[in-house]
């Protein structure tokens, strides 16, 4: 990939239609190699892990259908994440528990999560952007970016990966405790998920210490 720069900086190369590769390409202008995205999906869901991924992509093969997952309709979501799979530089996934969710707040729970999925990439990242406005605590060369699914194509992609990894986590959840439709709401709080709760009380996967009003 060919980078062209001008005296205020780089300058987006031919085939790049938008602005979200230019947190990676500022990044890798200073020198920077390998940028990692991460992000989780599972935070506010009654029940189930927390799962975060770790996506270095690469700069020459860009897929610009990445996004914020939450935008991107489910079977498109499966087909974008087989592409991460197969094109990304690599790619990790880390999941914090239920247990570890109870033990030690949700926020504490999606910082351990990412940090797993970065300890299993093989290649050290160079850099590392993070969705959110919270970031890494105590990692160096990390960058909290606000809306970063929709700003970064290397979070956009961990963002992807993520929710479709922990869809698929609370569809095999559901043929185990069928009786709380997890396959259908993946553990947030519909009103169906608070009906099953209030008739059949609360499943090994939910999460206790989260507040759950069950009177339907």
């Amino acid at each position: 990939m060919n980078l062209f720069f001008d005296v205020t900086g780089f300058i987006r190369p031919p085939g790049f239609p938008d602005s979200r590769f230019d947190l990676e390409l500022s990044l890798i202008q200073s020198g920077k190699k390998a940028i990692a995205g991460v992000d989780e999906a599972g935070r506010g869901p009654l029940a189930g892990p927390v799962v975060s991924a770790a996506v270095i992509l690469d700069p020459g093969n860009l897929n610009w259908d990445l996004n914020d997952s939450k935008k991107i309709p489910e079977q498109k979501r499966v087909l974008l994440a087989d592409w991460i799979r197969s094109n990304a530089v690599e790619y990790s996934l880390g999941e914090a528990s239920v247990e570890e969710i109870d033990r030690m707040n949700i926020l504490q729970a999606t910082v351990l999560s990412m940090k797993r999925a970065l300890s299993g990439l093989k290649t050290h990242p160079g850099f590392t952007l993070v969705d959110g406005n919270y970031g890494i605590p105590g990692r160096a060369n990390t960058k909290a970016v606000v809306r970063g699914d929709a700003r970064s194509l290397s979070i956009a992609a961990a963002s992807i990966l993520a929710k479709v990894t922990r869809d698929e986590i609370m569809n095999r959840l559901d043929q185990e405790f069928p009786l709380y439709g997890f396959s259908r709401h993946k553990g947030y709080g519909t009103e169906d998920h608070r009906k099953a709760l209030f008739t059949y009380g609360q499943s090994p996967h939910h999460r206790k210490s989260f507040r759950i009003k069950t009177n339907p």
